[in-house]
């Protein structure tokens, strides 16, 4: 989990925990948990703190290339395990586009076990597609609802910043999501 580069970037900026948590809505005590380790954050949780150090939440799981072709093969793609805690038995995201700094464009395949959430909605900028690849999940998408199933697609462009939508696998299996992203935000 990327808690040494919030740490570093709080420390940059010369912001107290004190400060940075009551900016993200956390407690001081969990943000000290995220940045040592001992805490796995919830994705809305780490998007706010990234958010609050002026980070681009992806850049917290830099997976950058030299430029060329970046392959990201099968059963080798970089994971982003989210708080199990806080989401039923969690969200894995499974990078489809290595993150670098210089992309204009984010891809992650999210993995749902069993009541998995995005642990509460977001709230980002630029455009979002989504393809449900297997399972059932329940899209929220400010006060709408919306149940989704295999090979159904979303698509949504917020101006500046879209309304909060987020996500729960509503379905007796794994459900994944494909879901692209631009500009990268998480």
């Amino acid at each position: 989990m990327p808690g040494k580069q919030l740490r570093n970037a709080r420390r940059r900026l010369g912001r107290t925990l004190k400060e940075v948590a009551a900016s993200a809505s956390v407690s001081k005590g969990h943000l000290s948990k995220i940045e040592t380790g001992e805490a796995v954050p919830s994705l809305p949780v780490l998007h706010r703190v990234a958010g609050c150090l002026g980070l681009n939440f992806g850049h917290l799981f830099d997976e950058a290339g030299d430029g060329g072709v970046v392959l990201l093969r099968a059963g080798c793609r970089p994971l982003i395990t989210l708080d199990p805690l806080r989401n039923g038995q969690g969200v894995t995201l499974e990078r489809g586009i290595a993150h670098a700094p210089e992309n204009a464009l984010q891809g992650n395949i999210h993995i749902m076990e069993p009541d998995g959430a995005s642990g509460g909605q977001i709230s980002h900028e630029g455009e979002e597609v989504g393809y449900l690849i297997e399972g059932r999940v329940e899209l929220q998408f400010d006060d709408e609802v919306h149940l989704l199933g295999p090979g159904d697609a979303f698509h949504f462009r917020p101006f500046p910043v879209g309304p909060p939508h987020g996500y729960r696998n509503v379905g007796d299996g794994r459900a994944r999501i494909l879901g692209v992203n631009t500009p990268p935000s998480f």
